[in-house]
């Protein structure tokens, strides 16, 4: 089943001047149509400017189409009576933790989603237990937030949104501001939400290396979808990928120059094993 389709999708900013009067209007999303199956893990890539963010901020109905449809587990965004349905079907984790950390401590800020859903305190307990060891940070349950660092702040976020439940977690840039190790954390813990939990994840990131194991990569340009496909299969399309100010992995990137240097090598190599596997073959 999809627990996110997008049909035709397109978003408007619109400009007023100070007595409401329209002074321009910017497309953002330009007739985007895409699916993601429940379970998949679906990166959306994108350079600055790419509408790969206010596309994201329509999958949990921050935002809604001015033309076409998005549905979220079936309910349609537009529908002001399923909102609440919506967002706790596609919880949203953005770039900057501190704005979603508001619990002096950390396992009662992981229990303020659920305690606000009216779920019973026995219940909201299992759930912060749970959600918190998915991410690694049950030991830190009694911590300030303040105490932690950034990736760990990042990984609390993330309890706090599993801790409702959702069947899909949208990221968006979630580590932009973490240093690499507080980003090897929290794409760690994503993918064993994933693959361990089952929840849909669908990451919003401009760092190459965070999405050679999604399912499925949408590359967004100008506000269109402008490649799809398996991370091989769009990791392959150096060039248009460059055109579209994009990098790719630093793996694919040498492999990349060694076939320009006259190297037999395929195309979409990922992974250092798989370069040296490849460069093996040809002694």
């Amino acid at each position: 089943m999809d627990i996110i389709r997008s049909e035709h999708v397109s978003f408007d900013y619109i400009r007023r001047d100070e007595e409401g009067n329209v002074e321009g209007i910017t497309r953002a999303v330009d007739d985007v149509s895409l699916r993601v199956k429940q379970g998949d893990f679906v990166a959306i890539l994108g350079h600055n400017g790419s509408g790969k963010s206010t596309f994201a901020k329509h999958l949990n109905a921050l935002l809604y189409p001015t033309e076409g449809t998005l549905l979220v587990d079936g309910k349609d965004t537009k529908d002001a009576e399923e909102i609440w349905n919506i967002r706790q079907s596609a919880g949203m984790v953005f770039q900057n933790p501190d704005n979603q950390i508001i619990g002096q401590v950390v396992e009662e800020d992981v229990g303020f989603g659920p305690e606000n859903m009216g779920i019973p305190t026995e219940q909201i307990w299992e759930r912060v237990e749970e959600s918190l060891k998915a991410v690694g940070m049950y030991q830190y349950r009694k911590h300030s937030p303040n105490k932690l660092s950034g990736g760990q702040k990042q990984r609390v976020s993330i309890a706090g949104v599993l801790a409702m439940h959702p069947k899909c977690i949208v990221l968006d840039e979630p580590t932009a501001m973490l240093d690499p190790n507080g980003r090897k954390e929290v794409i760690r813990a994503i993918r064993g939400l994933n693959m361990v939990e089952n929840v849909t994840i669908i990451l919003i990131t401009h760092y190459m290396e965070e999405v050679i194991d999604a399912d499925r990569i949408f590359v967004m340009d100008g506000g269109r979808v402008a490649l799809e496909g398996t991370p091989k299969e769009v990791f392959s399309q150096v060039e248009k990928l460059r055109s579209m100010r994009l990098d790719v992995p630093q793996v694919t990137e040498l492999a990349f120059e060694l076939k320009k240097g006259g190297l037999p090598l395929p195309d979409g190599i990922l992974r250092k094993e798989e370069l040296l596997e490849e460069l093996r073959k040809l002694r």
